[in-house]
């Protein structure tokens, strides 16, 4: 007997339903990665550019050093003050959201400044670029968060290490280029097309599912606006006391303003213990990898850019290289930060991120090591190999401690630890930098030399302190996954097949 079979006709439209849906996903984690991408790397891209650009600013402008000085302070301070804020703003309203404001602000800003008349309209929509850089920044890591699994993860943030390498290293090229054929406004202008560009995919590109969860998460419907203020205050003061103490005289300006961000720090923390819904969520200060991976990202960024500022210093000033020369000597660490990146997820799947971490905080801390150690008659081959040891080193653990730091925040906190992570990126440079030139002021005749000097010893022994950090990062290769959030009461748990 024949029987015959009767078409299920729900089960095709839920097919097309699915393949649609997975294509909708898949088109919409590849926008996303490409506005994270491009932003991180624009903004890597204006940080170095705008050095090879002021000598020029400040002869058009007729304008003085102190005047040009605030065009990056004023950005710098705004930045780090701002970035768990914004973070904060991105969990509550949505990340694409916060990330396209940021976006296209910083493209007005950059467009502004092009155009501005005086030096003083200058460092106002650099601080009002700052602004919109804490915007976009937390985000692009948010963005990534909440888009990708946990366990695919890694790989997104190490293209987006790789590409932030590489506008760090094209940044004087380009900008000498720039400022040679058309002028240092032209700095200004290279921004704006990228930042226009992804602002307008962000706001195209749709995460419902996503930002639904995160609206929905109680306590991030109040922002905490004091806890805001307080942190502000603490890490604009912070920042701004580093950088001018590394200015000639600026030693009492320096401390003073420091003594005022240990104030607001402290008060900040009494404000937060107290609040209900602290801007600063208990569950990822009380986490042990979130922690350690800041850290390690805090004392890297400051031993890498410190030693930076005095080798540069050593090559052009004792050496008398020009800054082409210069710059070729530090090729290998760009060329391994940019290489390395894509490295690091599969090195984190096969070894966890604990030693795949310590290795880089150990191949970091013995190119500080034997950087430390050249003379004034030191090759090309000595300072490129301790070059590519520390691109090779901070690479690693940028990844890695990039990829923990996000992992372990719930999804819901993703933004405040995007923030947390961009602040230490920030903050560490500023730290190194004030580090190397206290320091080198130690020794007025040779403080330019690494084997007779106190700075990059100084540098080495921080970075030495990624170590310990390291090594309270998650042990096994499975160690990356998020802390879940317990269940809501009163609800069932939703399975997905």
């Amino acid at each position: 007997m024949n029987r015959s079979r009767t078409p299920a006709p729900a089960r095709v439209p839920a097919l097309v339903r699915l393949g649609f849906l997975a294509r909708v996903r898949v088109s919409a984690r590849a926008s996303v990665l490409a506005c994270s991408v491009v932003g991180a790397a624009v903004v890597a891209l204006d940080g170095t550019v705008l050095t090879v650009a002021q000598p020029a600013l400040q002869r058009d402008l007729h304008a003085d050093v102190g005047q040009v000085q605030w065009t990056s302070t004023g950005y710098l301070v705004a930045v780090a003050s701002l970035l768990v804020f914004a973070g904060r703003l991105g969990d509550r309203h949505g990340h694409r959201r916060v990330f396209a404001v940021g976006a296209l602000g910083f493209a007005a800003a950059s467009a502004g400044i092009a155009l501005a008349p005086g030096i003083e309209a200058v460092i106002a929509l650099r601080v009002l670029q700052g602004v919109c850089g804490a915007l976009l920044q937390p985000a692009t890591l948010g963005m990534l968060r909440t888009a990708f699994p946990p366990d695919r993860l890694a790989t997104p943030i190490a293209v987006r290490t790789a590409v932030i390498g590489l506008a760090a290293a094209a940044g004087p090229l380009v900008g000498g280029a720039l400022v040679s054929a058309y002028g240092w406004r032209s700095v200004f202008l290279l921004s704006v097309p990228p930042t226009l560009a992804i602002g307008l995919l962000a706001l195209a590109t749709r995460q419902p599912e996503a930002e639904a969860r995160a609206r929905a998460t109680p306590g991030l419907a109040v922002l905490d606006p004091l806890g805001a203020l307080l942190l502000a205050a603490a890490l604009g003061l912070l920042v701004h006391g580093l950088v001018e103490a590394a200015r000639p005289g600026g030693a009492v300006p320096g401390a003073l303003a420091c003594a005022g961000a240990a104030v607001a720090g402290t008060a900040l923390a009494r404000h937060e213990r107290r609040a209900a819904h602290p801007l600063l969520p208990p569950e990822l200060l009380r986490s042990v990898p979130v922690v350690a991976g800041v850290a390690a990202l805090l004392a890297a960024s400051a031993a890498l850019f410190g030693a930076l500022f005095v080798t540069t210093y050593f090559l052009q000033d004792v050496q008398r290289l020009d800054p082409l020369t210069c710059a070729l000597r530090f090729l290998p660490l760009a060329l391994l930060m940019v290489l390395g990146a894509p490295l690091c997820p599969p090195l984190q799947r096969r070894y966890g991120p604990r030693r795949t971490a310590t290795a880089g905080a150990a191949l970091l801390t013995l190119g500080a090591l034997l950087l430390s150690r050249l003379d004034a008659t030191a090759g090309a081959l000595p300072v490129g190999g301790c070059a590519a040891l520390l691109g090779a080193g901070f690479v690693t653990l940028m990844v890695t401690a990039t990829s923990v730091v996000v992992h372990r925040a719930p999804e819901a906190h993703a933004g405040v630890a995007g923030g947390l992570q961009q602040t230490a990126m920030n903050v560490g440079p500023a730290l190194g930098v004030a580090t190397a030139t206290l320091l080198l002021a130690l020794v007025p005749d040779g403080g330019f030399v690494p084997a007779e000097g106190a700075a990059l010893p100084a540098l080495a022994a921080i970075a030495a302190l990624t170590l310990p950090a390291a090594l309270a990062l998650p042990g096994g290769t499975r160690g990356t996954r998020p802390e879940q959030a317990p269940p809501r009461p009163g609800r069932r748990p939703c399975v997905r097949s």
